[in-house]
């Protein structure tokens, strides 16, 4: 549940937008609203899940077979960035099931018809935080190990990176600036898509200010949800990706209970 007002965004709409402050606990509770929504359209939410699932594994299919498997381990970590993106039909499952709709796959597979070009431009602004920690990670490893990049094929991707000083001070050094990356991603997106989504009118430019106001003034909480998001995510990808049917869902569906206490519009009322 939403706590007080924290900022009136004035953004030349009509009304203003709200931003609440919230307490520490309540990231825990948008976990729990998100495993709620599971269980009451389980079909629908696991099966959009089972899609990005098998999608998954097809391009990890595919880089082993073109002996690109060290390409995996900086696609992983990056698959956090695009996860805002990936989970927009989860949004539209929750929205469905807070105002009576029915909810079947087809509407959730066409969600983002609603607002097309301004989640499609979010998209874009994603893809740069992607293909720039793609290219960190790239660096990273000519800085560390030269021209001979561990294969799969040859299993030293995991001694070396795991056993070696090389391969911890590389592991390092792109956690921290996958870290900054992330953050920085997180506080454009944490409800970006999520707003594009409830109000169709709504530009990237306005989502993305509205979304760092919400960070900004609610940093603290930000900072757990973030944390939780991230272990949730890595814990789905851990299991052979096959957790993301479910990891990918829960995530989904608490996000979007997180924008409706963090976000309302002069004319509505948090939930």
């Amino acid at each position: 549940m939403a706590g007080s007002v924290a900022a009136k965004l004035d953004l030349g709409a009509d009304h203003p937008v709200i931003i609440h402050r919230v307490s520490m606990e309540e990231p825990w509770r948008w976990l729990a609203a998100g495993w709620r929504d599971i269980g009451r359209c389980p079909g629908v939410s696991v099966g959009y899940g089972l899609i990005w699932v098998v999608l998954s594994l097809m391009l990890v299919g595919g880089l082993w077979l073109i002996d690109q498997g060290s390409w995996l381990l900086p696609l992983i970590a990056g698959f956090m960035l695009m996860g805002p993106l990936v989970a927009v039909g989860n949004y539209e499952i929750s929205r469905r099931l807070q105002q009576g709709m029915e909810v079947s796959l087809p509407p959730v597979l066409l969600a983002w018809r609603s607002n097309p070009t301004q989640i499609a431009l979010m998209g874009v602004l994603l893809m740069v935080f992607l293909l720039a920690w793609i290219r960190f990670a790239t660096i990273l490893f000519a800085l560390f190990f030269g021209v001979h990049i561990p294969t799969v094929e040859t299993t030293t991707i995991y001694t070396d990176l795991l056993l070696s000083g090389t391969g911890v001070s590389l592991v390092l050094t792109g956690t921290v600036i996958g870290a900054i990356l992330a953050f920085v991603a997180f506080a454009l997106s944490v409800v970006s898509i999520p707003r594009l989504l409830d109000q169709p009118n709504t530009s990237v430019l306005e989502a993305v200010i509205t979304s760092l106001a919400v960070v900004q003034q609610n940093f603290k909480p930000m900072l757990l949800w973030g944390f939780l998001l991230s272990v949730v995510t890595f814990a789905g990808l851990a299991v052979g990706f096959v957790g993301l049917a479910v990891a990918l869902p829960l995530l989904g569906h608490a996000s979007w209970h997180a924008y409706r206490d963090l976000v309302s519009e002069g004319t509505r009322e948090p939930k």
